[in-house]
């Protein structure tokens, strides 16, 4: 007769489940945080944090922490289902957020934002607080955002293509510090063989899309859907007239764009310009 499975009782929720066995782990070797912070070698406040839920930290701690606790790629495992899992997303956005990591290519065009998934700490930071989100919920939509990028960093990541606005470029943080190292983020993401930045001047004048930012994904069965953003909703928009209509505007408006070498050119141009720090 078979031996009957036993339940464990633990979470099934990702997060959850990331976070009680980084409990377990550090209960059955007896330690404390401190002494974990003194083998591992980072702050005992990231772990507490990590253990609570507050953050999923980084791939490097955890890694850390498999090779730590003798359990290869488990952490880590834990980590990528956590970090991947839609329902950290506000529900409005869950059903996008399942579609995006399925597409087997995307493309974008951003009125004033760049994309979320070329999005840096600290510019989503500064855009989810204008939104008037706070404490442990805004590190936890920051974090939810820059999981994101996972997609496009992966082994075989699927091409993407972003179109910028100028206004995108013109439009800063209040911190520049932050500011800066979007930027920069955006010129090193330019040269990855599998995106694509496009800048589109504001000489190129009226367009299709002058007030909609888009993503089209499309997806393993040849659909493309597509999801349309403004500051209060999103739209998801899966009905093919529309989603034809959607990228006619979107062909239209590529043909006005400065090309890929003169995008990041521009976008060089934009980091030069800025102000220096002030020296200490």
């Amino acid at each position: 007769m078979p031996q009957r499975l036993v339940i464990t009782g633990r979470s099934q929720e990702p997060r959850a489940r990331f976070t009680e066995e980084l409990r377990r782990l550090r209960s059955e070797r007896g330690l404390s945080l401190r002494d974990l912070a003194k083998e591992v070698g980072w702050d005992a406040s990231q772990f507490s944090k990590m253990e609570s839920g507050q953050t999923l930290g980084g791939p490097e701690v955890v890694q850390a922490l498999d090779q730590f606790y003798g359990t290869p790629g488990l952490l880590t495992t834990l980590w990528e289902l956590a970090i991947a899992d839609p329902t950290q997303f506000k529900e409005q956005y869950r059903r996008y957020m399942i579609l995006e990591a399925e597409a087997i290519s995307l493309w974008h065009y951003g009125v004033s934002a760049p994309p979320g998934l070329l999005q840096t700490a600290g510019y989503a930071r500064e855009a989810l607080a204008v939104g008037w989100i706070e404490g442990p919920e805004l590190e936890q939509q920051v974090e939810a955002r820059l999981g994101r990028r996972q997609l496009l960093e992966g082994d075989s990541p699927p091409p993407f293509r972003a179109i910028l606005s100028e206004a995108v470029l013109r439009t800063t943080l209040r911190d520049m510090g932050a500011w800066r190292k979007q930027l920069e983020y955006l010129a090193e993401a330019a040269e990855r063989p599998n995106i694509t930045i496009q800048v589109l001047p504001f000489s190129a004048g009226l367009h299709g899309l002058l007030n909609t930012a888009v993503m089209f994904l499309r997806l393993l069965d040849g659909r493309t859907v597509a999801y349309t953003e403004n500051d209060l909703c999103g739209e998801l928009v899966e009905e093919n007239v529309s989603v034809e209509l959607l990228q006619r505007r979107y062909d239209a408006m590529r043909d006005l764009a400065l090309s890929p070498a003169e995008s990041r050119k521009f976008i060089l141009r934009t980091l030069e310009e800025m102000p220096c720090e002030p020296s200490t």
